[in-house]
């Protein structure tokens, strides 16, 4: 699955380049800033509004801090994709549908802020389908309190999470450590609502929940050293 998305990304990004370079000859000064979400309504009055959930280092770090529902400009030099079975089709803004997971693929100048990002036209906009790629590795998701942040890991006093992850504790210390990398989406939880941070805002002594996606059959270090997926602070449980 990583593979899937990683090469249809990568076609993505590399025809939103060429789109945004032909509309514009100072290319050169700009860089790509991606988002990865769920469209909120159908495209309209050039306007894309989606939920961010991923998107490249530069997107993510423009996110910082800010609510996860974001409008994106798009005009008549934005492309429109609608991608089925590996393979997309130009479309219509109008033919994008609400709950559809997108790519949102803007060029800005590089330490834009997120408002800059959102007035230029998108040069692309990718839509794959109301479901993303099954993921080929099984979830282990841990809950805890957070008890330090490093540079590349935090420490958690786990007090539950899913079946895989317990089993993996069993016989072991409830305080472990578990590995964040640059594609690691760092979530804070204000009642139902999430904003994105990076790992210097996590709280000490807040509640923590941290999904990382490791082989099946895969030891409690081999998933430790595994950078996290997500890693939400004050993230509510699951109802």
């Amino acid at each position: 699955m990583r593979t899937k998305i990683f090469l249809v990304t990568a076609l993505t990004a590399l025809i939103a380049t060429s789109a945004a370079l032909a509309g514009n000859g100072n290319g050169h000064a700009k860089m790509r800033y991606s988002f990865l979400g769920q469209l909120t309504a159908t495209p309209a009055n050039g306007g894309v509004s989606i939920t961010v959930e991923g998107g490249n280092k530069p997107a993510l770090r423009a996110m910082l801090g800010q609510p996860v529902t974001q409008t994106f400009a798009y005009g008549t030099s934005t492309e429109f994709l609608k991608w089925s079975g590996g393979i997309p089709a130009i479309v219509q803004a109008g033919n994008l549908s609400a709950g559809d997971y997108v790519w949102v693929h803007v060029r800005a100048p590089r330490g834009a802020t997120l408002a800059e990002i959102e007035q230029q036209q998108a040069g692309l906009v990718g839509d794959h389908g109301a479901t993303l790629n099954r993921p080929d590795k099984p979830l282990y998701l841990f809950r805890g309190t957070l008890t330090s942040v490093g540079s590349t890991g935090v420490t958690v006093h786990v007090t539950g999470g899913d079946h895989r992850a317990m089993r993996l504790l069993l016989g072991t210390s409830a305080d472990q450590t578990f590995a964040f990398g640059g594609e690691t989406i760092f979530l804070l939880w204000q009642g139902k609502v999430p904003t994105v941070i990076d790992s210097s805002k996590l709280v000490v002594g807040d509640k923590i929940v941290v999904r990382i996606r490791a082989s099946k059959g895969a030891s409690l270090a081999q998933v430790e050293a595994t950078a996290a997926n997500h890693i939400g602070d004050r993230e509510p449980a699951a109802k």
